[in-house]
Formats: C-alpha cells, structure tokens, sequence
C-alpha cells in the first residue's frame, strides 16, 4: 500500500481545507513545488496533486504549477481539479502528469469519462468524493443524491486505473480514515481503491492494513503530514512491514 502525499493548490500555495470548506484554509508553503519535492526525499513514491481552485472553477487554474512538479519529480504524478474536457486531459497527460483524476464529471458526462478512460487506458482516475456514501460534486460545493458505490459501478469496464475515494466529512480533520465505508467500496469493484480523508496517525495506516478481505492500492495523507502527527518515514516503514 502505497503512502501518497497531497499537495493542495490554492493561489499558487500549498493549502489545506477542512472539510473542502474554502473559509478554512491553513496555507504551508508558498511553493507547491518545494513541497511536493521534500515529500520525495523522504521516500515517496507517487503525489497526489489537486487544484482547488479548478475544482470549483470546473476548469485549471494551477496548471503550470502543477505541471511544474509533475516534471520536477521523479516519481508518478496524480492530478485532479477542474479536469472536465478532453483538452484539459491531453494537456496534463502530455506534460508528465501520470494520472488524472475526474470526480464531478462522473456524475454529470459520462460519455466523456468513458472517453478519456478509453483513450488512455489506465491513466484515468476515478475521484469520488462522498458524505455518508453519496457523492458531492464541484469541489464538494454541490451534494448529490447518488450513492458512491452504485457510481464506482458504472466504470468498472472502461479501464479505470483507480479510484480515489474521499470522506468529505474526515477530510482536513484529523479524525481517522473511513476504513469500512472504504472497504465496502473495493469490495464492491474490481478496480485498486485508494483510501483518502481523515488520516490522522499511525493507527490509521495500521487499520487499512489490517483489513483482510480486500487490500487498498494506496492512502492518501495531507493534513497529518503537515503538522507532524505522521512522519512520512514512519508510514513508509508500516507498510512494508506487513508487504
């Protein structure tokens, strides 16, 4: 299980919300790139980058920063935010991003997800983001009706990478990962799941380990790491005791 880093793009800095609420914003560092940077040099192997201010936007607003990174590192990039054309896919995709990630449009244009997964089989990212098991949309301004796994559902034979699933609720918080609802999810699908919100500690990591009838592909951190309460060092090495 891989320990993946976030790098939130707001402004150009590196920011984190609480709860996706853009009120809330702790900025910790002016330069994304510098970030994403030390998160490698302490052993990690893959970024998950996200442009806030696309995500609301519905189209890129950091672009270069995050393209920036994208080739300043040599591990694999994820992006997401504001990715809701197949320009916007080509762009990244043609400029050392890795993967990237569609949420919003999978509740609102099908047909183009299904077009950008078939066009680049197995760099497409599925983002879910939901609040008790229904998805929210637009950088989580917008709730929706639709229950998460019954969407995860709907891609399982486009050639999906992944799919990153977000408890908007923990997100930013601190308050520990949603490893059943987590789990529920890559149970339900064939398609690698990485988990994502609320990591808060070492214990975290340690319960998606734990679990024993589906594996996770990856965890995502942000908050945790910028305070301190997980050292990336110390989260690598869990994983790979139980590997």
């Amino acid at each position: 299980m891989l320990i993946i880093p976030a790098v939130d793009v707001k402004n150009g800095q590196c920011v984190r919300l609480a709860q996706g609420d853009f009120n809330r914003v702790t900025v910790y560092a002016e330069n994304p790139v510098d970030m994403a940077r030390l998160w490698v040099q302490k052993g990690a192997q893959r970024i998950h980058l996200v442009d806030l201010d696309g995500s609301v936007a519905g189209l890129p607003k950091n672009a270069p920063v995050l393209v920036e990174i994208a080739k300043s590192v040599p591990v694999p990039v994820e992006v997401g935010g504001g990715i809701r054309s197949m320009e916007t896919v080509n762009y990244y995709l043609e400029n050392g991003v890795s993967s990237v990630i569609l949420g919003t449009s999978a509740i609102q244009d099908e047909a183009f997800v299904r077009t950008a997964a078939r066009t680049h089989r197995g760099k497409i990212i599925l983002g879910i983001d939901a609040l008790a098991g229904k998805v929210a949309v637009r950088g989580w301004t917008e709730k929706t009706g639709q229950n998460a796994i019954e969407l995860a559902e709907r891609y399982v034979h486009d050639g999906i990478q992944a799919i990153v699933y977000t408890d908007i609720s923990r997100d930013g918080m601190e308050t520990g990962v949603n490893v059943e609802q987590t789990r529920a999810l890559a149970k339900a699908v064939n398609i690698p799941v990485i988990a994502s919100g609320g990591v808060a500690s070492l214990a975290d990591i340690d319960a998606l380990l734990a679990v024993q009838d589906c594996s996770f592909y990856g965890v995502i951190v942000g908050r945790a790491l910028y305070t301190g309460a997980i050292a990336l060092e110390d989260a690598i090495a869990r994983t790979q005791q139980v590997s």
